[in-house]
């Protein structure tokens, strides 16, 4: 009899470990959201109606050839292939960009053979710039699927500036929303400057408050060169982007960058000192929220050694093109941003 009560027990055992087994495993996914001031990424051919790319000509005071160019593009290919991990081994599925000079710009960029094989496609529209600088988007088709693209115009400034994108799509089935900016720059000085840049915050919101009335469940991210940092006016108290997550409302915002600069990382650095100007801001639907939806794990600056200047009182800044009228063959005057994103998808939900 208790042989009979013994097998019946490892029976039941077996049964029991089987059932566990078979249960349904989450299985996590991770998606990258970046954003990258490319640094006057021009071509070399002067088509600006005004003449302001003649710099970023062969005869202009860049002597910008076409072996520059080329240098600038394989460089920007690596930093972008850097953007990497073991949870993204192939890169971000939406990567923003600024300071580029049109769609051909990001056509070469993107034949770079650094992330060739990444096939990643372009979202690109005109700005009305001083410069002829607009912002852009670059996605994997894999991973990110766009709906729609709409350019929205900043009037509240007396000159023209970059305008700002706004692409909605779906990120492996989760509609979300992305709004690419580049806010007016501190020229004259910041506090005289800074309207312009809370008039700029002030567009990002009613974009954002347009997408929640179609659709309140909408995740929006916020991205770009704001030209502040966290804790200014235009990102603290405008776009009211909070430090920290507690609190934050579904359609409010949490800048996860906002404790990074606290604890001295930037992406730029002016006169020995530090700012973080290239910023990605999410909706509070994207930290509160199930663990089946898209949710915010974490935020990096990607200032790898190898995007970094070595040399006398720039040393450990990022490398640009051009320092003080020489020619560096370096990557930015900025560091790369990125969060990352994850969810859990069960079975059923495949």
């Amino acid at each position: 009899m208790k042989r009979i009560y013994t097998a019946l027990f490892l029976a039941l055992v077996a049964m029991i470990g089987a059932s566990a087994q078979g249960s349904p495993k989450a299985k996590v996914q991770a998606a990258g959201i970046a954003f990258y001031n490319l640094e006057n990424l021009f071509d070399t051919i002067p088509n600006n109606p005004l003449g302001r790319d003649l710099e970023y000509t062969p005869g202009g005071k860049n002597q910008w050839d076409s072996r520059k160019y080329y240098n600038k593009l394989r460089n920007l290919s690596e930093a972008i292939a850097a953007l990497t991990s073991r949870m993204t081994p192939q890169g971000p599925a939406i990567l923003g960009v600024s300071e580029i000079e049109n769609r051909s710009v990001l056509e070469d960029l993107v034949r770079q053979p650094a992330i060739a094989a990444w096939k990643l496609q372009i979202c690109h529209h005109d700005s009305p710039d001083r410069r002829g600088v607009d912002v852009g988007l670059l996605y994997n088709p894999r991973y990110f699927k766009v709906e729609n693209v709409t350019n929205h115009r900043l009037t509240a400034v007396p000159f023209a500036t970059r305008d700002q994108m706004c692409v909605v799509g779906s990120l492996l089935g989760q509609r979300i929303a992305v709004i690419v900016n580049h806010w007016p720059s501190r020229l004259g000085g910041q506090e005289k400057s800074s309207p312009s840049r809370e008039a700029a915050a002030a567009l990002n919101r009613e974009i954002a408050d347009s997408l929640w009335r179609v659709d309140p469940e909408i995740a929006v991210i916020t991205m770009g060169d704001m030209n502040d940092d966290p804790m200014d006016k235009s990102c603290a108290k405008v776009l009211e982007a909070r430090r920290d997550p507690e609190g934050v409302g579904p359609h409010g915002f949490f800048n996860p960058f906002w404790k990074m600069l606290d604890s001295g990382i930037g992406t730029l650095a002016y006169k020995s000192s530090w700012n973080l100007f290239d910023q990605i801001i999410i909706s509070g639907n994207l930290v509160d929220t199930p663990d089946t939806r898209w949710h915010f794990l974490k935020a990096v600056v990607h200032n790898h050694e190898f995007l970094k200047d070595t040399e006398g009182n720039r040393q450990g800044y990022p490398k640009r093109t051009f320092a003080a009228g020489s020619y560096l063959n370096g990557y930015s005057d900025h560091f790369p941003t990125e969060i990352i994103l994850v969810r859990k998808v069960y079975p059923e939900n495949r």
